[in-house]
């Protein structure tokens, strides 16, 4: 009979067996994906932290700084002693025996928490600080402190005291957006941290704590107080004695707050943007962004560099620059003076002729940061001034033109073409530097049509001109009409090709450099020959004459060459100037930023005015 009860129990209880190892299963399911989710967040997110990227001028002078967060990363053998002992004796006393937490202190603060029904007591080690510092949010729930202790445990899996310790003093927060000890000593008091005092030292290591409440700048008083306190912690310890630390709390502390350096905008701004073409040439992505089919490709190659980019400002870099700031000031100086009459803007660029370096950038009228930089931003219409590049220079390098050569200046159309001459002249057969020096439009044509677009645009695909389109291979292009235009700073750039021939891409950025000082990023130096020696003698002959015999009347140097070229677009909407002198080579444009008409300005050369200034 019990047999039988047994047999019957146990077929009773099979369902019930089934029900509960279903539920084991699932809860031994639900474990193993804890426990993966957990591998997974264990393995410890790479730290991105961007530091700063200076800018140094030609003499190798810091003018500007760029950075979110300041940091000066120090290795642990460069902090002092007593550094160590402060955050160690005033935030973690066992941080040498622990594991990554500490479980009695754990405990009282859970003990604590569960009295007050909140978890305010944090009872965190200098590993779970670092830990939150770096991975976690300051969110006090019971998941992510728990989270916090495996982070930490892994931490110290991974390295040693001393590299948690280095951590720890490089990445806690100081207010002001400073980050490390070292980033605050030179933040708040303007000299390294080896240079500080012990009381400065005290004094900075109070902020942490509550970088509002001991935020130096506003509350000064609490970080004293505080300072003093810490102070009294060493003493407690033995590290320092009650006569020492009296001393140190009566020494005065006087702060030399950092200013960030922000000099000469117009040329920094421009060269962080060289600074994204240079890593895209090097990296082989330029060609592909040219050469990309769709936006959503562009997108794509875009996201690529942006990727690259980001990782240098992280690993923190110096760009060595050809500024020259006396220049840069008093020509954007001029410049603004110029102006200030005139409610239009204008922009420009100066590039040394033996180095073919740019040193003098002008983005607008009184530019600020982050304003529209109308030097590389702000392509427009370049009018004649486009005809020595695609007419004059190409028809005498293939077609054996000379100045004294005769062209036709009357009437002429290519196509339902026909463009006039400025006041609607029409001229017989004159001198090549004749039609040049006054800017006859329709010997313009008759030269692009005899070269021929293809051979004419091969001279322009060789500059850097990023706004030029396949749309453009057109006979306007003879007379500057272009579909969007080109910059001030392609235009002085494609002109350095009339100093010797030679051309190799004008750039502000020397070199780019990690903090010690190794090369990551240098342009090509080589340059390509353009033109023939023969074709330079005869343009800078033609540009020369439009400044003494022509629509550059008024221009002038004090080095031994000057030529230029004038342009005027359709409706007298801009104004360009392009030329050289013996030093220099630049282009000059003004306009309003919506094109409206400037005729009535046209005898006031204000672009004349800005080449004297600039060039002399």
């Amino acid at each position: 009979m019990k047999q039988i009860f047994g047999y019957f129990l146990i077929l009773c209880s099979i369902p019930l067996l089934l029900l509960f190892g279903s539920e084991v299963w699932k809860e031994i399911v639900i474990a193993k994906t804890h426990e993966e989710k957990m591998e997974a967040s264990i393995h410890l997110p790479q730290v991105q932290a961007q530091l700063p990227v200076t800018l140094l001028d030609s003499n190798d002078h810091i003018f500007n700084e760029e950075y979110v967060e300041w940091r000066e990363p120090l290795p642990f053998e460069e902090f002092p002693q007593i550094v160590k002992d402060i955050f160690v004796y005033s935030e973690d006393t066992e941080f040498f025996n622990h594991i990554g937490f500490d479980v009695t202190a754990i405990a009282r603060a859970v003990m604590a928490n569960s009295a007050e029904q909140s978890i305010q007591q944090g009872a965190s080690t200098i590993t779970q600080q670092l830990v939150r510092m770096r991975y976690l949010s300051e969110e006090k729930t019971y998941e992510r402190k728990l989270m916090e202790l495996f982070y930490a445990y892994e931490l110290e899996q991974m390295y040693s005291k001393d590299e948690i310790l280095e951590m720890y003093l490089n990445e806690m927060y100081f207010g002001n957006q400073v980050y490390g000890m070292a980033s605050a000593a030179t933040y708040y008091f303007g000299r390294p941290l080896a240079k500080l005092t012990i009381a400065e030292i005290f004094f900075i290591a109070a902020i942490p704590n509550n970088p509002s409440l001991y935020d130096p700048l506003k509350n000064f008083d609490n970080t004293k107080e505080r300072q003093e306190r810490l102070l009294d912690t060493l003493v407690k310890h033995g590290t320092l004695s009650t006569s020492e630390v009296k001393n140190f709390k009566a020494q005065p502390i006087e702060l030399q707050v950092k200013q960030k350096i922000q000099q000469y905008p117009a040329y920094s701004t421009y060269v962080l943007q060289e600074l994204r073409w240079l890593v895209a040439h090097h990296e082989g992505l330029e060609e592909q962004l040219a050469n990309a089919k769709t936006a959503e490709d562009r997108q794509l190659i875009s996201s690529q560099l942006d990727t690259i980019i980001d990782e240098l400002l992280v690993n923190g870099i110096m760009i060595h620059t050809a500024l020259q700031p006396k220049k840069q000031a008093a020509d954007e100086q001029a410049m603004n003076q110029i102006l200030s009459p005139y409610d239009m803007e204008a922009s420009a660029t100066v590039i040394d002729n033996e180095t073919r370096e740019i040193i003098s950038i002008f983005a607008g009228r009184n530019y600020e940061k982050h304003n529209l930089h109308r030097a590389y931003q702000t392509p427009r219409q370049p009018g004649s001034a486009f005809k020595p590049l695609i007419d004059y220079a190409p028809a005498i390098e293939l077609l054996s033109y000379t100045p004294s050569s005769t062209i036709s200046g009357g009437h002429y159309c290519v196509g339902n073409f026909c463009p006039q001459n400025y006041g609607g002249g029409v001229y017989g057969h004159v001198s090549l530097s004749t039609a040049f020096s006054w800017s006859y439009n329709t010997s313009a044509l008759r030269l692009l049509k005899q070269v021929g677009l293809e051979p004419a645009f091969s001279y322009i695909d060789r500059f850097h001109f990023r706004s030029i389109v396949d749309e453009d291979r057109n006979y306007a292009a003879a007379l500057g009409g272009l579909t969007y235009g080109v910059t001030s700073l392609e235009m002085a750039d494609a002109y350095t090709s009339f100093i010797d021939g030679s051309y190799s891409e004008a750039h502000a950025i020397r070199k780019v450099t990690d903090l010690d000082g190794n090369i990551l990023y240098e342009w090509p130096k080589e340059r390509d020959t353009i033109w023939s020696t023969k074709t330079v003698r005869y343009m800078r002959s033609l540009l020369t004459d439009v400044v003494y015999k022509g629509t550059g009347k008024g221009l002038y140097t004090n080095t031994s060459y000057i030529g230029a070229k004038t342009g005027t677009t359709n409706d007298f909407k801009d104004f360009w100037l392009a030329g050289l002198t013996e030093n220099y080579t630049t282009a000059i444009w003004i306009g309003y930023d919506e094109p409206r008409n400037m005729q009535s300005l046209e005898n006031d050369k204000i672009h004349f005015k800005m080449f004297n200034a600039i060039m002399d």
